[in-house]
């Protein structure tokens, strides 16, 4: 692949609908407002299933797949979540 740049984390593990979620959590609606890294922690020890990638506004995520295995997080210019993290 020529010219692109992956992110470090893990493949893909493709599930179907908003619904799957594998041994934890799924989302985390308190932690909009709260410090980005603090709350990758915080997903991270609550379902040890994920990998958290942060993304700073305005950048998109994804190619419209969805994967159990992953949670963006939207940083705003402060360093904080401005959107529920979500498996997907």
């Amino acid at each position: 692949m020529s010219g692109t740049t992956r992110q470090p984390y893990p493949p893909c593990i493709v599930g179907g609908g908003g619904g799957n979620c594998t041994g934890g959590r799924c989302q985390w609606p308190e932690l909009v407002g709260q410090n980005a890294q603090k709350a990758k922690e915080v997903i991270e020890k609550e379902n040890t299933y994920v990998t958290v990638v942060l993304l700073k506004e305005g950048k998109e995520a994804g190619e419209g797949d969805y994967c159990i295995n992953r949670v963006y997080v939207y940083v705003d210019e402060q360093g904080n979540v401005f959107e529920p993290p979500v498996v997907g």
